[in-house]
């Protein structure tokens, strides 16, 4: 099998990525792995270094937005897994075009040469966001979009554009939306992250509004393992929930990361509100249970002590992000 994986050098891209590689279950073990990441800011070489020796690995530096590039990459590869996207809210309400042309732009790209070259399966990676702030409850896959960002608004498009291929083209797509992620190798201008690297160099937390925003938190290893069973199972035309199971608001995640360092809320600095902020996102992941036998492995402390043990051990990995 060969897999093409875009965003491969990205956070979730790269966890992918070295999943594949390690041939950890349930993914079919692939006889090549390309990865087409443009490495910008978010995408960097240390996040492939420990599969980067493997010869099933390809590492084709390029913009998923490049048609003449991406036709040529796309060619010969069995199944397409698309995580490639500017990500980051703040980012997008300063400046939505980015958003639009890589999200959206890009995944169309991906989806004509998908269809040029009979691709086996486009797997199409998406948010929990796309849903906008759920007041109460859990939002099914069946749930009507309703974005609130740049960002989550081109994710909505990008997933809509996907499931057109499949309804017009017959292009087997499948969509999966994950809950907030968290792990090694996340860029440190996310909260988990920010938040942990702020502490090991001693400067204070920037927490928005009053603290009170809810995320459901899922780590990247139980994320990648519910796509690598989208990828194998999941049925054509369908959208599987990958959640968490663990909403904390914003305050709590904060006061456990305090704990986990020993300082008090002294180191915590207020700031202003980000503009249409979602309140609480929630995602119902029953069918993807029922459906791939999916549910999270990680227990929440576990992950979160984890993640802080690899960042105080991987500065020479973070700190020229943070200084870039």
């Amino acid at each position: 099998m060969r897999i093409l994986v875009t965003g491969g050098a990205g956070f979730i891209g790269s966890a992918f990525v070295r999943r594949l590689l390690s041939d950890k279950q349930p993914v079919p073990r692939p006889d090549r792995v390309t990865v087409l990441d443009s490495f910008t800011y978010a995408g960097t070489d240390g996040s492939l270094a420990p599969v980067r020796n493997d010869p099933r690995l390809n590492v084709v530096r390029g913009d998923v937005r490049d048609v003449k590039l991406v036709d040529a990459t796309v060619a010969g590869h069995d199944v397409i897994v698309h995580f490639a996207a500017e990500s980051h809210v703040d980012r997008s309400i300063h400046g939505a075009s980015p958003f639009v042309s890589t999200n959206v732009g890009g995944t169309g790209v991906l989806l004509d040469a998908a269809l040029r070259h009979r691709t086996g399966r486009f797997l199409h990676v998406s948010t929990d966001e796309v849903y906008g702030s759920i007041d109460q409850g859990s939002a099914p896959p069946s749930a009507p979009l309703n974005p609130s960002s740049p960002y989550s608004a081109s994710k909505a498009a990008a997933d809509l554009l996907a499931l057109s291929y499949h309804r017009t083209h017959g292009l087997d797509v499948v969509i999966t939306r994950g809950a907030n992620n968290y792990g090694p190798y996340q860029h440190p201008e996310k909260l988990i992250p920010r938040f942990v690297t702020n502490l090991i160099d001693g400067h204070n937390l920037p927490l928005y509004g009053d603290g009170g925003d809810i995320r459901d938190w899922l780590h990247v290893d139980d994320h990648c393992r519910g796509i690598a069973l989208a990828q194998r199972d999941g049925q054509a035309g369908m959208v599987y929930h990958l959640g968490g199971g663990t909403a904390l608001t914003n305050r709590e995640l904060t006061g456990s990361l305090l704990t986990a360092f020993n300082v008090g809320w002294d180191r915590v600095t207020p700031v202003t509100d980000r503009k249409g902020h979602d309140r609480r996102y929630a995602l119902d992941s029953t069918a993807t249970k029922r459906d791939l036998g999916w549910e999270p492995a990680v227990e929440f402390d576990q992950g979160l002590a984890a993640t802080i043990d690899w960042y105080r051990e991987n500065r020479a990995w973070w700190k020229p992000l943070i200084e870039a």
